[in-house]
């Protein structure tokens, strides 16, 4: 592996890629550090070090974004946006008749949807760049620190527009940088940018484990969590790579006097079919009663109850109720990404069929057959990862901040292969042995 390291810095153009990359990824972390106006920093590091780590409710975007979100710096959105609005185009897709025709144009197509993700998501970083700003100026950012609600230094709306438009074009240049990642470096850029703002984050929460460990200065819970970490990255590797290839025959077919088809390839479905994104739904969707009771500042009943089983994740029933998301929308993601009808009715199209089943209706009956049941344990694969920093919490009595969470893993290790991928294919170009041999 480190001989195949070596041969992809000798190539000229694939070194020149990987500089690229990790300039941009340079210049992102850069930006992760550096505040915007009207925020006082002594006051957030003086909060950031009394949370600990106890990243709250804003958790997962903090998460996303590096860091940054609870530094309020010009990346504090961070990838978020750009995510929620590709996630929303894609379920849009499906409902309305223009985005689905504009996805069958091809490229043309693709190009346009693109377009409308970029003015979704700068909508979106608006919108929560307004909201994090109301948030830190009330105080609710950091609930805990006695200086939480002096943050912001100003309360004028010039101020506030300022802030909310540095973040925003933050979030452009986010957007900008994974696009120069994908067309001039290596792999997608989005998911490049998101993997560094989740990796960058691990060696601070691996080192606040050792700190606040009791068993031999810290050093056994520090190793069980690197057990555990490695443990969930092999299972991880191993379900990703897993798919269910289901064979496809196209007959042969004379056109004038040359004959086309008559090859067998196959179908892959993959046994984790939704990727990430129903571990992403669900997280959100969970938040949302927790935010409500924060900015409600209610004392009723319905308030107290969500306070105590919704905003805690070791309670019985937060546990039940994330499981039980990530399993539906598994099932509901991979409905709406996959459809076995127009699948059956291209290979119909171009003479294709599956060995033993008819064409047409009884193939799409066959793909959604197979597709329910490969998904199952996809689904359930998911619930578990994502449960196991919660165990962990629980049974290690470790910090908030635990770094193996099931969302990270899944994006980095996802990532990490694409990308390794796209090398090793670019190394074989030339000869070279990849990395996977």
């Amino acid at each position: 592996m480190l001989t195949a390291f070596a041969r992809a810095f000798k190539t000229p153009d694939l070194r020149k890629k990987l500089l690229f990359t990790l300039g941009i990824i340079v210049l992102f972390r850069l930006g992760q550090h550096v505040p915007i106006p009207g925020i006082d920093y002594k006051n957030v590091q003086t909060c950031m070090d009394l949370a600990k780590g106890q990243q709250g409710l804003f958790g997962l975007v903090n998460m996303f974004s590096g860091g940054a979100l609870l530094q309020i710096t010009i990346f504090a959105l961070g990838i978020m946006p750009y995510i929620t609005a590709s996630i929303i185009l894609q379920l849009l897709t499906v409902v309305i008749p223009r985005l689905e025709a504009l996805k069958k144009e091809g490229q043309a197509g693709q190009a346009k949807i693109t377009q409308y993700t970029r003015y979704l998501t700068i909508a979106l970083a608006i919108l929560q760049g307004t909201g994090l700003v109301a948030t830190a100026r009330s105080g609710s950012l950091f609930q805990s620190c006695p200086v939480g609600g002096q943050i912001v230094r100003d309360d004028s709306i010039f101020t506030t527009a300022v802030m909310v438009i540095t973040m925003t074009a933050g979030t452009a240049l986010i957007m900008w940088l994974g696009e120069l990642v994908t067309d001039r470096g290596i792999g997608n850029g989005m998911s490049i940018l998101m993997f560094v703002s989740i990796a960058a984050g691990f060696p601070s929460a691996m080192w606040s484990i050792k700190q606040q460990g009791k068993i031999m200065d810290g050093w056994l819970e520090f190793g069980l969590v690197i057990l555990c970490g490695l443990a969930m990255v092999g299972l991880v590797v191993f379900v990703e790579q897993a798919q269910r290839r289901i064979p496809v025959q196209y007959a042969k077919r004379m056109i004038g006097r040359r004959s086309y088809g008559g090859t067998s390839t196959y179908i892959p479905m993959k046994v984790n079919q939704a990727g990430v994104i129903p571990v992403i739904f669900a997280s959100s969707l969970l938040y949302i009663p927790a935010l409500i009771v924060q900015f409600s500042n209610s004392k009723a009943g319905w308030a107290t109850w969500i306070s105590q089983n919704f905003v805690k994740g070791d309670h019985p029933i937060y546990i039940a109720t994330y499981f039980l998301l990530i399993v539906f929308f598994a099932f509901f993601y991979v409905a709406i990404s996959f459809n076995p009808e127009e699948v059956a009715d291209n290979m119909k199209k171009y003479g294709g069929f599956i060995p033993g089943i008819r064409a047409g209706r009884p193939t799409a009956e066959y793909l959604s057959y197979v597709l329910n049941r490969i998904t199952w344990p996809g689904a359930l694969y998911l619930g578990l990862i994502a449960l196991v920093p919660t165990v962990a919490l629980v049974t290690l009595n470790a910090n908030q901040n635990f770094p193996f969470g099931g969302t990270s893993i899944l994006i980095i290790v996802g990532v990490g292969l694409e990308t390794v991928k796209q090398i090793e294919s670019q190394l074989q170009q030339r000869h070279y042995e990849g990395f996977l041999r």
